[in-house]
């Protein structure tokens, strides 16, 4: 274990145990219904039919997953105090870093969907612990909807024990091109709310992103936008310009998070490349903060034929 000093007190950092490696947590049931799906849409801006008209019937946003994997994630931080050394204001320092997620089809309210948690990996970085959770989504007939690997970062913390690498299946990776303008690119506009209203129709809440006196005392300089809705936010431009507006097409959405998004600002999302060799299109992207910076990197959606 670490010792650090803050503000002249000793304070003691616990590792994290690769030991944890294989531990799920209980299955945890949620209930999609037409309001939060739409909810979740509208945070983001997107107000396509699809999302919203349920005279036709409606269904979620690719992204949506995240929504009912959020209280899942919290109740594992829970067990951490009984499977590892690591205390629950440790696991609160977690930044999520990677994100990848698997859809098997599309969700469409009124839904029941359960989800359970495995701790799929446990590495050393050198900004600290780096944790992959796998999420598994079944719908009431026990057949799979999506699943997610969550990486997640904890800033300053050791691991215990041989590092454990997470397996699935490997993201498609962008083939050699020269450099030279992207495919497109376009600008989104990130309101000075925006975190709030994603907060509550997500029903998300982490209050870095709402409460600027948790944010400043985690040591940023104001409230961030969730990793999840820029993701979310490139997602709906990528759907626009590569998948015929069609967000059913979407099977797969990975990437890495870096810069933080503040609000209000402009973001820069970019397609750089698209590969269609396979039986399955490969649209590559990145997404700039207003500062220019990349807040997603190694940016990949899958689409369906």
């Amino acid at each position: 274990m670490d010792a650090a000093n803050d503000g002249g007190v000793e304070v003691t950092i616990m590792p994290l145990e690769s030991s944890i490696v294989g531990i799920a947590g209980a299955p945890m049931a949620s209930e999609i219904d037409s309001r939060w799906t739409m909810a979740y849409a509208a945070a983001l801006g997107d107000a396509m039919a699809c999302y919203m008209d349920t005279n036709r019937g409606v269904l979620a946003h690719p992204m949506f997953p995240v929504c009912f994997e959020w209280p899942v994630q919290v109740a594992m931080r829970a067990q951490f105090e009984k499977f590892s050394t690591l205390t629950r204001d440790e696991a609160m320092r977690a930044v999520h870093a990677t994100h990848d997620t698997v859809l098997y089809r599309t969700i469409r309210p009124p839904e029941r969907l359960t989800t359970q948690l495995t701790v799929a990996g446990v590495e050393r970085r050198k900004p600290g612990a780096y944790m992959v959770t796998r999420l598994d989504t079944v719908d009431g007939a026990g057949k799979p909807v999506c699943t997610s690997w969550y990486g997640a970062l904890y800033r300053g913390v050791e691991v215990k024990g041989p590092d454990v690498a997470p397996t699935h299946p490997p993201a498609p990776t962008q083939p050699i091109v020269e450099e030279g303008e992207p495919r497109s690119e376009c600008q989104v506009d990130v309101p000075g709310c925006m975190a709030h209203i994603y907060t509550e129709c997500a029903r998300i809440f982490n209050p870095i992103h709402t409460d600027a006196s948790v944010a400043r005392a985690a040591g940023l300089p104001s409230i961030i936008l969730h990793g999840t809705a820029t993701l979310a936010l490139a997602v709906s431009r990528i759907i626009e310009s590569e998948a015929g507006n069609d967000p059913a097409r979407i099977e797969r959405v990975a990437g890495r998070f870096g810069a933080m998004v503040t609000m209000p600002s402009t973001l820069t999302v970019r397609v750089l490349g698209r590969d269609d060799r396979a039986d399955r299109a490969a649209v590559f992207f990145e997404t700039l903060s207003g500062e220019g910076r990349l807040a997603i990197r190694e940016g990949v959606v899958v689409l369906r034929a």
